[in-house]
């Protein structure tokens, strides 16, 4: 029998997760069955997930109307049509999470994109989703904007794991990193357990390419094209296995503390040119997750190549980067201008979902 390509994966220590979640996947048995035939030992969601998954279904209407009656809000409609179907994906990766001993298993619910740049409101919302899913494999998004560092800080030091999303630079991965450790070395020192915390950190990668590609024509830089997502990612994980070594972390690891995972988003290709499954390809190693949209799982189950590829070639990585600064181009003023679109974006998305919910109320 073949071996199966995306369980492959799991063999050079990353996780595949799926992103994306709705009802009839959850109902249907086929979230099950992804965990069961591929390995998938996760799911991440965002509010463009759920737009679709709303707006592109019959499934949530009862419900929709049933809080409608109670004068709840559009936002709070959402959250708890949200809660109840990450509750139920949680369950299902629940003997994943106690297999793993807590490593893996985990379901993703993102605080309001209205509050990216909100510290104390994202605090409080994360703390409130944290408590109303009331699950240990529940992790809570955060953006990884400068007010959601604050954020991430209180919310790790209240012991919420914590998904880190919206990251495109590494000096920002240095600054979560920092949260992190931080946080637990507080925690550690309060008497308090830090072996029951698990954190990711999302670096969003395709879409550092459709902002870059463009650019490096004029520059006579187009070898380049499709490159700086995966070398800016190769530094991250240099970052990440500088960070996770040495006294500081081996003093936290003694205590139980678990590495804060890298985790590539955004691992579709959007340039029709290159392979559907470059962005999994190119970064499998250790200590990792991908998370990866439906269609993806299943190009990479038909063609993919499963190989540890994620430390081959930093020289070249480092090397892409230095090519790029020098042809003039500023990747910091461009991953700040992707963080400005992400937020922009989910925006949007949470918008259209509210006005999606308050259509559904008034068909009664």
């Amino acid at each position: 029998m073949e071996t199966n390509k995306v369980k492959q994966i799991h063999s050079f220590g990353q996780s595949i997760w799926l992103d994306f979640i709705d009802r009839t996947i959850i109902s249907s048995g086929n979230l099950k069955k992804l965990i069961d035939e591929d390995g998938i030992s996760g799911v991440t969601s965002n509010p463009s997930i759920f737009e679709k998954a709303i707006s592109g279904s019959s499934d949530y209407d009862n419900e929709i109307r049933a809080l409608g009656e109670d004068d709840k809000s559009n936002e709070d409609i959402f959250f708890g049509l949200a809660i109840t179907d990450v509750k139920n994906a949680t369950d299902l990766f629940r003997s994943v999470y106690d297999g793993t001993k807590g490593a893996d298993g985990f379901v993703s619910l993102e605080v309001s994109p209205l509050l990216a740049l909100k510290t104390e409101e994202t605090a409080n919302q994360a703390l409130k989703l944290w408590k109303k899913v009331d699950r240990r494999n529940v992790m809570i998004k955060i953006p990884a904007t400068q007010p959601g560092l604050s954020a991430i800080r209180s919310s790790t030091a209240a012991g919420i794991n914590i998904n880190i999303t919206l990251l495109f630079g590494l000096p920002r991965y240095e600054e979560v990193i920092e949260a992190y450790l931080s946080r637990l070395e507080d925690r550690m020192a309060n008497g308090e357990m830090i072996n029951q915390i698990s954190s990711v950190a999302s670096f969003f990668l395709s879409r550092i390419d459709v902002m870059v590609d463009p650019m490096l024509d004029e520059r006579d830089l187009s070898d380049l094209k499709g490159e700086i997502a995966i070398a800016s990612a190769k530094k991250a994980y240099e970052i990440f296995k500088r960070a996770f070594s040495g006294p500081r972390w081996e003093k936290l690891a003694a205590k139980g503390a678990k590495v804060q995972r890298l985790l590539w988003a955004s691992t579709s290709s959007k340039d029709p040119s290159f392979k559907d499954t470059k962005y999994i390809e190119a970064l499998i190693g250790p200590d990792t997750v991908n998370t990866v949209p439906l269609e993806t799982i299943e190009a990479f189950r038909d063609h993919g190549i499963a190989l540890n590829t994620l430390a081959k070639d930093l020289d070249k990585a480092t090397e892409t980067l230095s090519r790029l600064k020098k042809g003039g181009v500023d990747i910091d003023i461009i991953t700040q201008k992707l963080e400005d679109e992400g937020i922009e974006k989910f925006n949007k998305a949470f918008e259209k979902l509210l006005q999606a919910i308050e259509s559904q109320k008034v068909k009664v």
